[in-house]
C-alpha cells in the first residue's frame, strides 16, 4: 500500500521540469482504436494452456492502462476457466517488457490529468497483485529486456525461464522514481543486500546472475525458447512439478561470468547492508580508496546519477531529461543527499487526504492470512 501511496503523491504534488514542445512519441490511449488496444496483448495457445503476448515491439512492449486492463481480464477468465491448466506470458519482438510506459505517464501528468494517471497505478498495481495470488500456475519467458514493471508482471508469478538475451533491472532511482510494481517484495527476499543494490543503483543483471540469485527459476538459451513453448503447449496439467520437469527438460546450466556481482557478495554486504545511503557511499568510498576496486568505484558513479531524493525513498523530476528529452542531464531536486530531510522523505508515507484515493485490493478474497 505504501508504494501507491508513495506514487499518488507523486503525480498529485510533483511537477515536472518544462518540456520544452518536443513531442517524440504519441498518445496511444488517445488515438488507438479497441482493435489497436486488444492487439496490445495477444493470445496464444489451446487446450489446456494460454500464453498473454505483450505486444508493442517497438516501444519494448511498454506497458499501458489497456494492457494492464486487459492482462487482468484475461487472467481472470482462465482462472475460472476449468480447461486452461496453466498461463504463460511472453514478449514481443527483443524485450520481455521494459517496464511501464512512462513517456505516456509522463504527458498525462503534464496536461493535468492527474485521474488518468492514478488509472494507470491502480490497474497495472492490481494486476500485479492478481498475479501474484494466481491460483493457477504461471510461467514467464523473460527473454529480452525485463525492467520495471516489466519484472512486475512475471517475478510474482510461479516460474520464470531466463535466457542468454535476458536482462533485467529496476532503474527507476535514474528517472526520479523509486523501484515499484512488487520490486519492494521481491528485492528484499533475494539473498544478502542484493535487492538493496539493485533497487539504489539500477544496475543490470544478466539472465545466469537472475538465476543465480533466485530472480528466475530456469535459464535456457534463446534459440531454444520455441521447442520449449510447443513442449510445453501440449502438456495437459495444472501440477507445478510437471511443468517443472518439461522446463528442466530445456535447461541449461550456466554459472554467472567471474566479474559478476554475485562473486562480490560479501563486499556487497558490507556496505548495502548498511542504514543510510550516505552510510552506504561512505562504506563504498572506503573500499574504493582501500583495494582501487573497480567494482566500488562504479558503482559510486552510478548512485551519484540517481536523484538524491529517490535513493532516500522518494521520486521526483527525472523524467523529463532520460526518458523525454534525452539529455541525460537531469535537475534533480534536492540536488544532493544532503539536502534531502527526513520530512521530505516522510511525507510520502504519510496517510493519505481525503481526496486521494486508496488502492483496494481483493486481500480477504485472495489470501487466507490477509
Amino acid at each position: 500500500m505504501q508504494r501507491f501511496r508513495a506514487s499518488l503523491r507523486l503525480l498529485a504534488r510533483s511537477r515536472f521540469s518544462e518540456h520544452h514542445g518536443r513531442s517524440l512519441f504519441s498518445s496511444l490511449a488517445n488515438n488507438a482504436s479497441v482493435d489497436d488496444l486488444d492487439n496490445q496483448v495477444l493470445v496464444e495457445g489451446r487446450g489446456s494452456t494460454r500464453t498473454a503476448v505483450l505486444n508493442r515491439p517497438a516501444s519494448l512492449n511498454a506497458l499501458t492502462t489497456a494492457m494492464g486492463a486487459r492482462l487482468q481480464k484475461l487472467y481472470k477468465s482462465w482462472e475460472d476457466d476449468p480447461d486452461v491448466g496453466f498461463v504463460m506470458m511472453k514478449g514481443s519482438g527483443r524485450a520481455f517488457c521494459a517496464g511501464g510506459d512512462i513517456v505516456s505517464l509522463y504527458r498525462l501528468i503534464n496536461k493535468g490529468k492527474l485521474d488518468d494517471s492514478r488509472d494507470f497505478f491502480r490497474t497495472l498495481y492490481t494486476f500485479i497483485y492478481f498475479l501474484g495470488t494466481y491460483l493457477k500456475p504461471h510461467v514467464a519467458l523473460l527473454n529480452g529486456v525485463t525492467m520495471g514493471g516489466g519484472a512486475g508482471v512475471s517475478i510474482p508469478g510461479t516460474l520464470r525461464v531466463a535466457t542468454n538475451k535476458t536482462v533485467f533491472a529496476t532503474p527507476e532511482t535514474l528517472i526520479g522514481f523509486h523501484p515499484d510494481a512488487g520490486a519492494s517484495f521481491y528485492l528484499s527476499h533475494l539473498p544478502g543486500h542484493i535487492g538493496e543494490y539493485l533497487g539504489l543503483t539500477g544496475e543490470k543483471l544478466v539472465g545466469s546472475e537472475m538465476l543465480a540469485c533466485g530472480l528466475a527459476t530456469h535459464y535456457t538459451i534463446s534459440e531454444r525458447l520455441s521447442n520449449l513453448e510447443e513442449q510445453l503447449g501440449k502438456l495437459v496439467t495444472d501440477d507445478p512439478s510437471v511443468i517443472e520437469s518439461s522446463l528442466e527438460n530445456y535447461a541449461d546450466i550456466v554459472y554467472p561470468d567471474k566479474t559478476s556481482v554475485i562473486h562480490r557478495i560479501e563486499l556487497l554486504d558490507r556496505c548495502f547492508g548498511l542504514d543510510s545511503v550516505e552510510e552506504i557511499i561512505d562504506a563504498l568510498e572506503t573500499e574504493a580508496g582501500r583495494t582501487d576496486d573497480d567494482w566500488c568505484k562504479s558503482t559510486l558513479r552510478r548512485l551519484k546519477e540517481a536523484s538524491p531524493l529517490s535513493l532516500k525513498v522518494s521520486l521526483r523530476s527525472g523524467v523529463r531529461a532520460r526518458m523525454v528529452n534525452k539529455d541525460f542531464t537531469p535537475r534533480w531536486d534536492p540536488p544532493s543527499l544532503e539536502n534531502v530531510s527526513k520530512d521530505m522523505v516522510d511525507q510520502y508515507f504519510s496517510p493519505l487526504s481525503s481526496s486521494e484515493p486508496e488502492l483496494d485490493l481483493p486481500t480477504k478474497l485472495r489470501e487466507a492470512f490477509p
